[in-house]
């Protein structure tokens, strides 16, 4: 790639927004590819806080217990980019109101953990904001079986996932699985902003 290329690239990243609904596991680490990657402005939503027990898979630190997630995670962006525009809400998504923080981003990363507000989440962004895209994930708890992870494609709706995975409620959820869904998360979304989706 040319260095004309490279710079077409970056800056295209540099100018993207992308929002995340969740930034526990799957959301926090999404969120860190896609600021290392050069994406210039994120918004992301979550209302939870940090807990000794997300620190195993969530990019958050022992001494960011307690601090609210969206606030520990802007404080970890900006070590790495403190040019970074960074949209944070603590807030709790809400049926009939999820999108307003949306609205204005290139593409959606949802990275939520309850079943059926992810359902609820991702009805909602189809239906109030059709041109957008919006990548999901399903099947990250378990390790091992890295082949068997794909991604399905319906209109606006990306889907990475495991279908033979069994629930978080069945099995334990690892960061090298974990991580692996958000970063194939972050590629997605890096395709779908460099025009390659």
């Amino acid at each position: 790639m040319n260095i004309e290329e490279q710079h077409r690239l970056s800056t295209r990243l540099k100018n993207a927004c992308v929002g995340i609904a969740g930034v526990g596991g799957l959301g926090s680490n999404a969120a860190i590819s896609l600021i290392r990657a050069g994406v210039g402005s994120l918004v992301l939503v979550d209302h939870d806080t940090v807990e000794e027990s997300n620190l195993n898979r969530q990019y958050y630190f022992t001494d960011q217990i307690g601090i609210k997630k969206v606030v520990a995670l802007k404080e970890n962006i900006l070590r790495i980019n403190p040019l970074a525009s960074l949209d944070i809400h603590c807030e709790k998504l809400k049926p009939g109101a999820m999108t307003s923080y949306f609205k204005d981003v290139d593409v959606i990363i949802e990275a939520l953990d309850n079943a059926i507000v992810k359902i609820q989440f991702i009805e909602e962004v189809l239906e109030m904001l059709p041109e957008k895209i919006i990548i999901a994930a399903s099947g990250v708890a378990g390790y091992g079986h890295s082949d068997r992870i794909c991604t399905r494609r319906v209109g606006n709706l990306f889907v990475c996932y495991d279908e033979n995975a069994r629930s978080s409620d069945e099995d334990v959820l690892m960061a090298p699985k974990v991580c692996l869904m958000a970063n194939w998360q972050a590629n997605l979304a890096l395709e779908v902003l460099l025009g390659e989706k």
